[in-house]
């Protein structure tokens, strides 16, 4: 069994994609437009991606932008959860995913090890630890 992440964006996909690709050193995969496809869909939305995945070491995410008829709503009922080895690296990664969002919960050390907790620039909810 593989459970994964499927990402909804307001027409950023792409973009988001980019900037998860830098900072994961990972490949955008399978890339599919609305472009062929026989739906209801305004002109201007035809190069937007229906499907796309993110692949690398240790990811892999699936991302879609969602119609415009399709209302997202920002919540916190789901977080991207990032495990990494050594507290240097975890800060850093946290510090690139928060910059231009919103920090939850500053990176530091907690009794488990080290924490953070921040939404993207994108209003993707993102944890960050590093266990001892």
């Amino acid at each position: 069994m593989n459970v994964q992440a499927y990402l909804a964006f307001n027409g950023n996909c792409q973009e988001a994609l980019n900037f998860y690709s830098e900072i994961f050193n990972a490949e955008i995969k399978n890339k599919q437009t609305y472009e062929d496809r026989e739906i209801d869909i305004p002109s201007s939305y035809r190069k937007k991606l229906q499907h796309a995945e993110l692949k690398g070491k240790g990811i892999h995410i699936m991302a879609y932008d969602a119609a415009p008829d399709t209302p997202l709503n920002h919540g916190n009922k789901i977080h991207m959860s990032v495990d990494l080895k050594s507290p240097e690296e975890a800060e850093q990664l946290f510090k690139t995913l928060s910059d231009s969002g919103q920090v939850h919960h500053n990176f530091g050390e907690r009794e488990w090890g080290h924490f953070g907790r921040c939404t993207d620039k994108y209003g993707i909810n993102w944890m960050v630890n590093c266990n001892r």
